[in-house]
């Protein structure tokens, strides 16, 4: 096997939290440390490297994933200098939004890399966001180590933290730093691992640091801890645990190096550190952190694919001389380069200048120019190997999650499910010059973003733009104004409604046109209802149960067919049905009139009528709210959120406030922070998350039908 020896020395990671837990924060001081910037960036001034959207500098949050390259030597002594066995690291470092309107950013990130830093705030601990990120790193099994971060910050409290990702997480948090002192006392940390406290210089921004004796009142906690450790490590290794029980203190720091790089790898536990980004103390052992237990590409599973011909699952390592294999996993826009293409190389070797074979269009591209990116600038190169990250210049048709291989040994790797959109704005040209700007812009936007969805409603006529949420599409038009220079009116936001069909009918369909000569002959007897397998996974179960040849084999696909389509407009109002049952099981044809057309065609006009009996009810999407609050405003907040029909889920007290869980209906939240604002005289916050789709209450419902069919007659 010609393995890229140098991969042991490579780390792919991502930095993933709640908004405002310090992500990009942290990232600068990576950049500034590892040499690659020569001046910190802060996000709160607008000059972060990682936020280069106007967008992002103006309201000081990350809206796009970005991706750099850089070099940290590992290890190193106490002040930081090399030591004999000190090996230059490579970083492909993701930045990625904290705000659940970008989740797909989150989403498609963790989907290429091998490790992940998730980070929490020392006051706020475990927030909405970071269990939606800590869901997705465990649905693509990426081990990732935990940094507790803003212990500068009045209220920190890292024990505290740490108990809540072992609480609201169910994970299994492994201390191996203890801070010394919390809020404006925080000044360094003692290692867990060597027994030796750190203190970071301020005077050269965190740079150097030094070794001081474990203060006093530290002592036992340390001694405690250090325990919890080192019972944490022999748990997980049997030869550790002869040591531990014949005596605990024989266990060496290396040995327990080795042990929690395979208890990450394994995904058993995630290690803790601590630190404040902000005030530049804890980035650089974080940084060690990733280089000791994070995955090289050489660590983790072979990816695993379907051959496309045969279906047969097939195995790629992160090998030179395997054939050449890429998932894409983003598409940029770059006013200079044109289409930028990011992609995870898996296997193989591909230079700049050569072809690959994308498996949906199963066409051959050519990919002009290689490139290694740092925030929105690139750095061309000569070719990507195994386990690199690059982007591409040259693709005439490519999508997020399509698979780029070697002509001859194809591949499909398993692609990115993306969340549904739960709100919509009608949009519409200004004047005749804008109507084809907006077409390409929305065009190019929606090649980006897969969770951005355009739609024109059937009856009106309509674009009706589609997203995650109210901030998602104000940047989405934004974004148009600014770099396509396209106006457009908006109209009021649309809840994306679904409907549910709640019991079983049974009904005979007969399509018959006679117009002289041939005609048009179908007839289908068919039971519809709710799904009985999976009811929670959308689509159709389609069921055929034809027996005897009463409607030929040939014709049952388009029945099938017919009822697909059929379920984007349910029988209520319009909306699209999520899933239903159909058991096909009797019928009859013409042998000269009946054709695949007819057979769609008495589907589609069978579902219109029996699904007006199938007990159809709407859905509607409602959010998991969280508002912290000081005491003084919570009965005005749950008061509030009782009058948008709010369920209380419970209250928790947090660093002095109190944070009010609730689920409301998404239809009742437009305008909610600025109401919030006002009531709290500025002082609460709130994040609201996508939680499920329930039923609307009758009364609302009919209100929400009459509407949707004066809309359709106007």
């Amino acid at each position: 096997m010609a393995v890229n020896k140098d991969l042991q020395y490579l780390r792919n990671i991502g930095i993933m939290a709640h908004i405002d837990a310090g992500k990009t924060t942290t990232s600068e001081r990576i950049l500034y440390y590892t040499g690659k910037t020569h001046k910190i960036g802060e996000v709160h001034e607008g000059a972060a490297t990682m936020d280069w959207m106007e967008q992002e500098q103006e309201r000081g949050i990350t809206i796009t994933s970005a991706a750099t390259t850089t070099f940290w030597n590992y290890p190193t002594d106490a002040q930081g200098d090399p030591t004999a066995d000190t090996k230059q690291y490579k970083i492909n470092l993701i930045d990625t939004p904290g705000h659940v309107d970008f989740t797909v950013e989150v989403e498609r990130s963790l989907r290429v890399l091998d490790g992940a830093v998730a980070l929490f705030c020392a006051v706020s601990g475990v927030e909405p966001q970071s269990e939606t990120v800590w869901r997705q790193a465990d649905k693509y099994k990426v081990p990732r180590i935990c940094f507790v971060n803003k212990m500068d910050r009045a209220g920190a409290d890292f024990f505290k933290a740490v108990n809540e990702i072992k609480d609201k997480l169910g994970a299994n948090p492994v201390p191996l730093q203890i801070p010394i002192g919390a809020e404006d006392t925080f000044k360094g940390v003692v290692d867990l691992l060597t027994g030796k406290a750190i203190v970071w210089d301020d005077a050269t921004q965190g740079k150097s640091y030094h070794e001081i004796p474990v203060p006093e009142d530290l002592v036992e906690t340390v001694a405690e801890w250090r325990q919890k450790l080192i019972e944490s490590v022999a748990e997980y290794d049997d030869r550790l645990l002869e040591k531990f029980f014949e005596d605990p203190e024989s266990i060496t720091r290396d040995e327990m190096m080795v042990v929690i790089r395979q208890a990450v790898i394994d995904m058993k536990f995630s290690p803790v550190m601590c630190g404040s980004a902000f005030k530049n103390k804890g980035v650089q052992s974080m940084l060690d952190g990733v280089m000791a237990y994070l995955p090289s590409p050489l660590d983790m599973p072979a990816i695993v694919g379907t051959n496309p011909d045969t279906g047969e699952e097939i195995e790629r390592h992160p090998d030179n001389s395997e054939p050449f294999t890429a998932l894409a996993f983003k598409i940029a826009t770059d006013p200079f380069v044109g289409r930028l293409c990011f992609f995870r190389c898996y296997s193989g070797v591909l230079d700049a200048g050569s072809y690959v074979h994308n498996n949906r269009t199963n066409k051959k591209e050519r990919i002009s120019r290689l490139m290694q990116m740092h925030s929105n600038k690139q750095n061309p190169i000569d070719k990507i190997q195994a386990g690199d990250i690059a982007a591409g210049v040259g693709f005439k048709d490519i999508k997020t999650g399509d698979t780029l291989t070697d002509e001859k040994s194809r591949i499909v790797l398993e692609s990115m499910s993306f969340p549904e959109p739960v709100i919509g704005y009608a949009i519409e040209p200004k004047t005749q010059a804008d109507v084809d700007k907006m077409g390409m812009a929305i065009a190019k936007l929606v090649e980006e973003d897969p969770t951005l969805v355009v739609q024109t409603d059937p009856e009106t006529g309509q674009t009706v733009l589609k997203g995650m949420g109210e901030l998602h599409l104000e940047i989405i038009i934004d974004r148009m104004r600014r770099e396509f220079k396209v106006e457009i009116n908006q109209g009021a936001p649309m809840v994306a409604y679904k409907e549910i069909l709640t019991k079983s009918v049974e009904h005979r369909e007969t399509y018959k046109k006679q117009t002289g000569g041939r005609g048009k002959f179908g007839d289908i007897v068919f039971e519809l209802g709710p799904k009985l397998t999976d009811p929670e996974k959308p689509g159709l179960e389609f069921v055929n149960d034809i027996t005897g040849g009463v409607i030929p084999r040939e014709f049952i696909a388009p029945v099938q067919k017919g009822f697909e389509e059929a379920m984007k407009n349910g029988p209520l109002a319009g909306f699209p049905i999520e899933g239903m049952r159909v058991r096909l099981y009797y019928g009859s044809y013409h042998d000269v009139d009946s054709d695949a057309l007819s057979f769609e065609l008495a589907a589609r006009g069978g579902f219109r009528e029996a699904g007006k009996q199938a007990g159809p009810k709407l859905l509607e999407p409602i959010m998991a709210v969280e508002v912290v609050s000081p005491d003084e405003y919570t009965g005005s907040v749950t008061g509030d959120l009782n009058r948008r029909r709010g369920i209380m889920k419970g209250m928790d007290t947090k660093g002095g406030a109190n944070v009010i869980k609730a689920d409301v209906p998404l239809s009742e939240l437009f305008g909610y922070v600025t109401t919030l604002r006002t009531i709290s005289s500025g002082r609460a916050s709130a994040s609201l998350t996508f939680s499920h789709y329930d039923q609307v209450p009758n009364n609302l419902a009919e209100a929400i039908i009459a509407k949707q069919k004066g809309n359709a007659i106007r």
